[in-house]
């Protein structure tokens, strides 16, 4: 259903529309959890590429999804990447949000990654 809906928002709306963004996101969420662990990071990098261009490197989509590539890499043995994953967003979160929001005092990667 995620491809189905990715294909027709890209049709419709176009490929840099946020909802399409949206759609990408909840495919690589998907295909985590199915161990397609390839194919995962080359979705969260599109979408990635897609939320900076769209709503800019401070949104808390993309920040979301800088986490998330972050969970992948720690899932996949690739500490230094996870960890420069892990502290982008955060700075990011703390200044979106600031460095006292409720968001930023721990890890919470089901609240973070379930967007879908």
């Amino acid at each position: 259903m995620y491809v189905r809906a990715l294909a027709g928002r890209e049709k419709a709306l176009g490929r840099d529309h946020k909802s399409a963004i949206d759609s990408s996101h909840c495919l690589a969420i998907l295909y985590k959890d199915q161990g397609k662990l390839a194919e995962v990071e080359q979705i969260y990098q599109r979408a990635l590429a897609g939320y900076e261009k769209a709503l800019g490197p401070d949104h808390t989509s993309t920040l979301g999804t800088i986490n998330n590539l972050g969970n992948l890499y720690a899932d996949q043995g690739k500490l230094a990447e996870a960890e420069q994953m892990y502290l982008r967003a955060l700075a990011g979160y703390e200044k979106a949000l600031g460095s006292d929001h409720t968001s930023n005092l721990g890890t919470n990667q089901q609240s973070r990654e379930r967007l879908c």
